[in-house]
């Protein structure tokens, strides 16, 4: 090979890289409700792509990346499932007795509009089975044939997976409340967004632990005091940033609003805490979709709280 040409790994890595950037909402979308979680589902697309990327280098021929990344998504995603003993699939077995979907009636229409707007959690209720072929057919639309193909299935079980997912499913919506509880703030995560929405930086970095660690989706890790520090240098230049204590999937977070006149807040952070000090912080502001399905609910900070979907 000359220098100065492209390796086929180094053309494949690209390809994928650049495929990845437009796939990763899709993707999270898939594996938010796989997980029943819009945070879990981050991490798992996370975890895939960086697998994806050490995989491929291994790869004699090039695999056709949609489906490749559905597919090591998917199997992560499981692997994690089976790991927390959270649910078991049902048996991968071929219906009888299906109806025909290849030409959905309004009833058939309707089932994936409401698979839409259900809260992402609800899924979790689903055998894995149901909710995997539930969720590429009335989430992402993907077609009979491609759903088969990617979980390995006859397209007759494809067919009786979402005929039963869809009817649990609507089961669950029914019984489960509209709006998710909302409790007011913790004592530490209402102090951290006084100060923030004070601009006191000083008493953020105070608030840092020696070994803190900051998480921001498609940059690299940062560690440690100095370091995490940045984070508040970068937002004191930003100017109409405001935080609000909120609830997301019975975990505490926090709102980010860019613009004292937004409705909705444009993303969110996660605080972890050891002995008073913060240990972690992840920052969602470049991976935007992972609230984009959530319900986010604003914990009374200072009045009433309210429910909003980001």
């Amino acid at each position: 090979m000359s220098a100065g040409r492209p390796s086929p790994d180094c053309g494949r890595r690209a390809g994928l890289i650049a495929l990845a950037g437009d796939l990763r909402p899709e993707l999270h979308r898939y594996c938010a409700r796989l997980m029943g979680s819009v945070i879990d589902g981050e991490d798992v697309v996370q975890d895939a792509l960086v697998r994806a990327v050490a995989a491929l280098q291994e790869l004699e021929e090039a695999p056709q990346l949609r489906p490749w990344l559905f597919r090591i998504a998917h199997n992560r995603a499981l692997d994690l499932l089976r790991g927390r003993a959270v649910r078991h699939a049902e048996p991968i077995d071929a219906a009888s007795g299906v109806v025909d979907l290849a030409t959905p009636d309004p009833v058939d229409r309707l089932l994936r509009q409401e698979a839409v707007q259900i809260a992402v959690s609800r899924f979790a209720e689903l055998p894995v089975a149901q909710r995997s072929v539930v969720i590429l057919k009335d989430v992402l639309d993907e077609s009979l044939n491609e759903i088969a193909t990617l979980l390995d299935l006859t397209v007759d079980a494809v067919k009786g997976h979402l005929a039963r997912g869809r009817a649990r499913l609507r089961e669950i919506n029914v019984q489960a409340g509209r709006f998710p509880d909302v409790r007011p703030a913790s004592a530490a995560v209402a102090r951290y967004v006084a100060l923030f929405n004070q601009q006191d930086w000083d008493g953020l970095r105070a608030l840092l632990a020696d070994d803190v660690k900051l998480h921001q989706s498609l940059h690299p890790l940062r560690v440690g005091r100095a370091d995490v520090g940045l984070f508040f240098t970068i937002y004191a230049q930003v100017a109409g940033v405001r935080l609000a204590p909120a609830w997301l999937e019975d975990r505490e977070v926090i709102a980010v609003f860019e613009d004292r006149a937004d409705p909705k807040p444009g993303y969110v952070m996660w605080l972890e805490w050891r002995s008073g000090r913060i240990s972690f912080i992840r920052d969602y502001r470049y991976v935007r979709y992972v609230v984009a399905d959530a319900k986010l609910a604003l914990a009374p900070w200072p009045g009433d709280a309210r429910t909003i979907t980001s």
